[in-house]
């Protein structure tokens, strides 16, 4: 049970740019309003590789669980954890790849948690454009949805109708239709959040034009240093 979505768009700005804001655009709400959902970021590695000279980053993101809170209601408390979905947080991890030389950056975020439930990839690709090196950075977005827990309760229907919580909808959508339900709700907010994700990129962007690096990285730095006092 997979769902996939790809998508292209063009920054109106030059590579080594969008890839700054790529790494700055969860470091504050102030430069990103747009990322209020992210409640830490924590670089785990990053290292250039001699032979390649390209920089390799892994990151991990805690941000508020952007699961559906219908797909709350489709499951029990042992599968989802109790609560509600506004208390629900996920650990996001990021991989990427830049080579500043030859033109490109790849990455690759899937979250951690609530996997067995939903698994969300999502793989992206900024080029610079053989047309526009300079001035112009392209980026192609794929993601992928994939529920395990139609998996999981297959074989099991009958127990968890006699529970009661699957009363009903086992019997008229089966594993297979509760699998993909999930993966449908996910992805239609999943959609909804790039066009968001594309907008706080943006706004960093013009920041940084219109602001400069160094004063943006030392407002960043303020801001730490308040947040630690």
């Amino acid at each position: 049970m997979v769902l996939t979505h790809s998508t292209s768009h063009t920054y109106s700005h030059p590579f080594p740019t969008v890839t700054l804001a790529f790494f700055l655009r969860y470091c504050s709400p102030r430069l990103n309003p747009f990322a209020t959902h992210v409640l830490s970021t924590d670089t785990i590695s990053s290292h250039v590789d001699p032979k390649t000279n390209r920089l390799h980053t892994t990151r991990l993101h805690l941000k508020k669980s952007r699961m559906p809170a219908a797909v709350y209601k489709l499951l029990p408390a042992s599968v989802t954890g109790g609560g509600t979905s506004g208390e629900k947080v996920a650990y996001v991890l990021e991989t990427s790849v830049v080579d500043i030389k030859e033109g490109w950056m790849r990455s690759e975020s899937k979250n951690l948690n609530f996997s067995g439930v939903l698994s969300v990839t999502e793989q992206q690709e900024f080029l610079v454009p053989t047309d526009n090196a300079s001035l112009e950075t392209n980026v192609n977005t794929s993601l992928v949805f994939r529920s395990r827990i139609g998996e999981k309760i297959r074989g099991k229907i009958g127990q968890a109708q006699s529970e009661g919580w699957l009363y009903g909808l086992a019997s008229g959508l089966g594993a297979r239709g509760i699998g993909r339900s999930i993966e449908s709700l996910a992805s239609t907010k999943t959609k909804d959040q790039l066009g968001k994700s594309r907008d706080g990129m943006r706004h960093v962007l013009e920041r940084i034009r219109n602001t400069g690096v160094i004063d943006i990285l030392e407002a960043i730095r303020r801001e730490r240093q308040l947040g630690k006092a």
